[in-house]
């Protein structure tokens, strides 16, 4: 069981801040692509990643990043300074 975090525009379009997904995803990208196979509110979140960025455990990461251990993997759009 991993607990899938959404923030921003990521959690208005799928409707919920956080649930808790029981997956065999071996990667982030794995997850996503379960992810976008639930209905059409994950898919249209996950549509351009290239306005997604990741973190597994916290920590800043990559789409093809493992999952191995994870125990949280959160979601939400690039950072702007300002």
């Amino acid at each position: 069981m991993i607990t899938v975090v959404y923030f921003a525009w990521l959690r208005e379009r799928i409707g919920t801040g956080r649930e808790q997904i029981e997956t065999q995803a071996e990667t982030v990208a794995q997850l996503v692509a379960e992810l976008s196979s639930i209905d059409s509110y994950h898919a249209a979140a996950f549509a351009d990643l290239r306005a997604v960025r990741v973190a597994v455990d916290q920590v800043l990461t990559d789409f093809d990043a493992p999952l191995a251990a994870a125990k949280e993997v959160a979601f939400f759009p690039p950072m702007t300074g300002g």
